[in-house]
């Protein structure tokens, strides 16, 4: 009787599967293709990844192929694919400032980007080898050179609306994120991107709001989107206080090795996080990333125990800042200090789930070598400076023997009329 039970389940399950399987399939049948290509309008933040999915296309076609242009009707277009539909990049491989050939990937239709920048804004297509467009997006990649950051809990206000006749510019801020530490006080912050309103936009770009787009949108036109470049993007932050959820923070494996040791008579130092270490030198820079973290999660960072509160070591908070962090969650050290020596914990989304041990040496240690970028770029300035010097020995000398020649050398028709 189980047995039949049990054959029943797993007929029910396989056809709920086959049933889900078809559904996905079936949602290109039900989203007809617009007979007139529009263009889907979208805004982000440098440094973020993002998803376009490709919400049509006709039944006969399997793969889809994307493209890529600056401005509507430019004679370059760049295709995004391997002519398969399944291409595929890691986000763990993709650094920043990568061709965007580098740092796009393509699954089940959708095109996905990471760390985008400024110069990936334009039109993205999704179509057919042959060329044949089915869904457009209108992608706005707003740089955050510049970007404003709000602390509500100094009485700070957003940038206030502007208003040139009948455009409007203003700042659309998305969600709150969450606390970005728990048991202890931490920030949450919430992301503006600059948007305007402005009627008599081209219809061919889809709007959420009538008449409303993001600021770099090419819906814009030149003369209008030169009004928009001192509306930056801007960063909402204000404090919060959230408790932990219980959770266990060892593996049953680690427990037993720690309570043996500890009925042997010590007690080992037991970190709840993994702990990366590191040396660096003394009076060289660096940058600390965190694990899995992307600009749009809530990350924090920690010296040991003092936190690092964004309303004192955000980027552009201070110009003298030698320790900062930047609006992609990375923690800047320039110029180590022996006093940066510690442990610097990250929080990601509440929870703390790394550590990085910096420990800093003399300079003396590491002897000189041309495959060190400061040593080749010490050598080159020192050369430059040696030429500029010597070219200025070289004229002044040039310029005396000029002088001393035109001031010495004898007037031979005067000497001659005296001889005469």
């Amino acid at each position: 009787m189980r047995l039949a039970h049990t054959t029943v389940l797993l007929c029910t399950w396989v056809s709920l599967q086959a049933f889900e399987i078809v559904e996905k399939e079936n949602i290109f049948q039900r989203t007809p293709c617009p007979a007139f290509l529009m263009f889907d309008n979208a805004a982000y933040l440098a440094d973020m990844s993002f998803e376009l999915p490709c919400h049509c296309k006709p039944e006969d076609v399997s793969t889809v192929v994307w493209y890529y242009q600056k401005h509507l009707g430019s004679s370059h277009t760049v295709v995004l694919t391997d002519f398969d539909g399944r291409l595929l990049t890691e986000a763990a491989h993709v650094r920043a400032g990568s061709s965007m050939l580098v740092r796009f990937s393509i699954r089940m239709f959708s095109l996905l980007v990471f760390r985008a920048q400024s110069e990936d804004s334009g039109l993205y297509f999704c179509g057919t080898r042959k060329g044949d467009y089915f869904y457009a997006y209108d992608v706005d990649i707003q740089s955050h050179e510049g970007m404003v950051a709000t602390f509500k809990d100094k009485g700070q206000e957003p940038l206030p609306d502007e208003y040139y006749g009948s455009l409007h510019v203003f700042t659309t801020f998305w969600e709150w994120t969450p606390c970005d530490r728990c048991g202890v006080h931490g920030e949450q912050w919430r992301l503006g991107l600059c948007y305007l309103q402005n009627p008599g936009l081209s219809p061919r770009y889809l709007k959420t709001l009538p008449d409303v787009v993001s600021c770099g949108s090419r819906a814009v036109p030149r003369k209008l989107r030169v009004k928009t470049r001192y509306h930056t993007p801007e960063l909402l932050i204000k404090s919060c206080l959230v408790s932990c959820e219980k959770r266990t923070q060892v593996q049953k494996g680690v427990l037993t090795i720690y309570n043996y040791v500890s009925k042997l008579g010590s007690r080992p130092w037991l970190p709840q996080v993994p702990i990366q270490f590191h040396q660096q030198r003394l009076g060289h820079g660096l940058i600390i990333s965190c694990p899995g973290a992307r600009p749009e999660h809530a990350v924090a960072w920690d010296k040991d125990h003092q936190p690092l509160y964004r309303t004192q070591y955000l980027k552009g908070v201070n110009r003298s800042m030698r320790v900062f962090i930047d609006h992609g969650n990375h923690l800047h050290i320039r110029f180590t200090q022996l006093s940066d020596r510690g442990i610097y914990y990250c929080w990601r989304q509440g929870l703390r789930i790394a550590g990085f041990r910096l420990g800093v040496t003399s300079r003396r240690r590491y002897p000189a070598s041309l495959s060190d970028p400061e040593t080749r770029t010490a050598v080159e300035l020192t050369l430059v400076a040696y030429l500029l010097i010597t070219a200025i020995f070289v004229t002044i000398h040039i310029c005396r023997c000029c002088c001393y020649s035109f001031c010495h050398c004898p007037n031979f028709s005067t000497h001659t009329l005296l001889q005469l």
